[in-house]
């Protein structure tokens, strides 16, 4: 029972590692320089959600949030995707 409560622990406190990298990559979104830099950095935060829930899930023993956590990642990737059509459209690759 106590090897149960040591693992949702380490797992919630990866899954604040990760939120509070997501924190420092607002920073890149804000500064850029570039267009390509907030793409990566709003990327990097999708990718960090997904992984804070499915960390989220195992801890909590709920497997609904594998559900979202995989259509979240879908739609990230659709979203990164789209961005960069858009920015390459409009001459914005150097």
């Amino acid at each position: 029972m106590v090897a149960s409560g040591l693992v949702d622990a380490v797992l919630l406190g990866a899954a604040g590692a990760f939120v509070l990298f997501a924190v420092v990559l607002v920073y890149r979104i804000v500064a850029g320089p570039t267009m390509q830099d907030r793409v990566i950095a709003v990327n990097a935060i999708g990718t960090n959600a997904v992984v804070v829930l499915a960390l989220l899930a195992a801890a909590l023993d709920q497997p609904g949030f594998l559900d979202v956590a995989l259509v979240y990642g879908m739609l990230n990737f659709l979203m990164s995707i789209a961005i960069s059509k858009f920015t390459v459209e409009r001459g914005g690759v150097i």
